[in-house]
């Protein structure tokens, strides 16, 4: 309870207790609060009871707004529902919403978005697109089975979506072998390091 009480009161200096827009960076440093809530929380977090009793926060890279992309959507109507392979014998269907290609440090680069089939049908989570991707810096700084980013399905016949990495987060499998993840797709895979949202994750001592 003191930890929440702590990472609460850390979002209130980082927000602020005003109206005013957040910037870029608070906007960032919000998502990683959330974040560290979550994990900090018994019955949210993936973390193993002994890691969760010494876990203060999670390591982010420094926030670089060079990672926040503007990609052009390929929309892919007549994609078949696949099986996405997870790091259990568990199935988990999804269909290929896009493809989205983007720029960085002027190398061009494209990634699938998907929808779960499952999520779809929930009223919760039917707006939610899903984004796993692999880059040269899984097993180094992030963790070697690749990373997650939730977006939200674009508007009717948008032509771009924003894709901002200083988002992305580990999957549950990164924490504790009781979860079954999604393993990113090869064509997920960026051949550039991404060295952007949440690190590989060390246990506090």
């Amino acid at each position: 309870m003191k930890r929440i009480i702590l990472l609460s009161c850390l979002f209130l200096v980082i927000v602020g207790c005003h109206k005013k827009a957040l910037s870029y960076s608070d906007e960032v440093k919000q998502f990683q609060y959330k974040l560290n809530v979550e994990y900090s929380n018994p019955k949210t977090s993936p973390l193993t009871k002994e890691d969760l009793q010494n876990f203060k926060s999670l390591s982010f890279f420094p926030i670089d707004k060079k990672y926040k992309v503007i990609a052009t959507l390929q929309y892919t109507p007549n994609a078949p529902v696949m099986e996405m392979q997870t790091t259990s014998t568990e199935i988990q269907l999804y269909k290929k919403f896009a493809i989205a290609s983007f720029q960085l440090d002027g190398k061009q680069f494209k990634l699938n978005l998907y929808r779960s089939q499952e999520l779809m049908n929930n009223p919760e989570y039917d707006d939610y697109l899903f984004l796993p991707f692999n880059d040269l810096s899984n097993g180094k700084t992030t963790y070697g089975g690749g990373r997650f980013i939730d977006l939200k399905l674009p508007p009717k016949n948008a032509k771009t979506i924003t894709i901002d990495f200083n988002k992305a987060y580990n999957p549950y499998c990164a924490y504790s072998h009781r979860f079954s993840c999604p393993i990113p797709p090869k064509e997920n895979t960026l051949e550039v390091e991404i060295l952007a949202g949440v690190k590989a994750y060390k246990k506090e001592n």
